[in-house]
């Protein structure tokens, strides 16, 4: 709660058109066979608040690397993360746990939804987690799943919807705490054009209603022309596209 206070904070210092995300200097290698792997070579990236940003590029590029580099899901080998001018990566685990759980929304090819409970049930889990009452955590969430037009399958096993309806699912679960930044990996690359469509849809109708910044990981060219910025990773580096 600390840590929240002290983020929130440092927003309203920085101002409404303030910077989001400062990424500088940011490095990550991998080993593989004995080999390394340079993927990150210095990244530097500002992100401003309420942003809407399409990394793209070939497979191996880097590009859920430094997604997940930027969701704190994983720690540069270099390089510093400032998040309305904190150094998240500064954070002991503990702090850090709570600050992601707070702040940051993900939404992944694979959803990740946890079978063994239903639609309403999936979208409450990071705020129950928070410590949010379960009353308040159900109401918040069929708020959210009624926005997706999922309100008649609140009580189904995720198991039992369709692809477009489980990655609805995972959309509401990554906006059930009202995140300041929404990371999205390749969020409709299992779908079909039809829910694909819908999905880009509803991203960008909350980014305009909400001012939640998006910063999306895509193959798809359709869905990073309709953001405000497109980047590329170029020999471990942000390049940005006309």
């Amino acid at each position: 709660m600390a840590e929240a206070t002290a983020v929130q904070a440092s927003k309203a210092a920085a101002g409404v058109d303030g910077q989001l995300i400062q990424a500088r200097g940011i490095c990550r290698h991998f080993e593989s066979n004995g080999l390394r792997i340079e993927v990150l070579r210095g990244v530097d990236l500002d992100v401003q608040a309420g942003q809407t940003v399409a990394i793209v590029g070939a497979s191996g590029i880097g590009k859920s690397t430094l997604l997940h580099i930027l969701g704190t899901l994983d720690r540069p080998d270099s390089g510093r993360l400032l998040f309305y001018g904190k150094d998240v990566f500064q954070f002991d685990a503990a702090r850090l746990a709570a600050f992601r759980n707070q702040s940051i929304g993900f939404v992944f090819q694979f959803h990740h939804l946890l079978p063994e409970f239903n639609t309403l049930e999936n979208v409450m889990m990071p705020a129950l987690i928070k410590g949010v009452s379960r009353q308040h955590a159900r109401r918040t969430a069929r708020g959210i799943l009624a926005r997706m037009g999922l309100e008649d399958r609140l009580s189904v096993r995720v198991g039992k919807l369709s692809g477009g309806e489980q990655q609805r699912v995972a959309l509401a679960r990554a906006l059930v705490l009202k995140p300041t930044l929404l990371l999205a990996d390749e969020p409709t690359g299992n779908l079909d054009r039809k829910n694909s469509d819908q999905i880009h849809s509803l991203l960008l109708e909350l980014n305009r209603e909400s001012g939640t910044t998006l910063v999306v990981v895509t193959h798809n060219l359709a869905l990073a022309a309709r953001m405000s910025r497109r980047l590329t990773i170029v020999d471990g580096r942000l390049v940005e596209k006309s």
